[in-house]
């Protein structure tokens, strides 16, 4: 019966909290999509983007994880480019802005640093440091998934036959909130 109201309880909690999803404590995972292209007509391009990510909320508002990049782009008879990544991630979420223009919405920026690449089939391959940054919009549909838009400037200094890629991005993605356990302890202490 404890666990029945605890679950309602918390259910409750999340689905009507005020700013709950970034607070201190709470953990934000999902993925972003960019350049998703299907060439219909010859020469059939086919390319992909996707960049699973983690953070903690070290303190409301700002998150702390990591960011996984992997990107394929190939054409029929032309081979396959790869690009690949694995980075620290920083997000900060404004306290206000995108709320006066639309509720339940927030401004954030994110910055990332780690290790990248960029191979192209036909040469001229960078491999190295690599960073981005960008500013981003989440609109929280629910109180723990946010749908979310974010331009990024993409950098990698480094090795290869060339020393410096670089691009900018858009991408659309998705996060999931979800409570650290220091809140779901404090919300069982309030159940007792």
């Amino acid at each position: 019966m404890k666990k029945l109201i605890f679950t309602i309880f918390f259910g409750s909690v999340m689905a009507f909290g005020a700013n709950a999803q970034i607070q201190k404590g709470n953990v934000m995972i999902g993925a972003n999509l960019s350049d998703i292209k299907f060439g219909l007509d010859k020469p059939n391009v086919f390319t992909f983007n996707v960049s699973p990510k983690a953070a903690w909320f070290v303190q409301d508002g700002l998150a702390i994880g990591g960011e996984v990049n992997l990107g394929i782009a190939t054409q029929k008879g032309s081979g396959t480019d790869f690009n690949y990544g694995v980075s620290a991630l920083g997000r900060y979420y404004g306290e206000t802005g995108a709320n006066e223009i639309v509720k339940s919405s927030r401004f954030f920026g994110e910055a990332t640093v780690g290790v990248q690449g960029y191979n192209p089939s036909g040469g001229g391959s960078t491999n190295g440091l690599g960073f981005s940054f960008g500013p981003g919009f989440t609109y929280f549909v629910t109180q723990t998934i946010g749908l979310e838009a974010l331009l990024k400037y993409n950098g990698v200094v480094g090795f290869g036959t060339s020393a410096y890629a670089h691009n900018l991005g858009i991408g659309v993605g998705f996060q999931i909130y979800l409570p650290g356990k220091s809140t779901a302890r404090k919300v069982e202490r309030d159940m007792r």
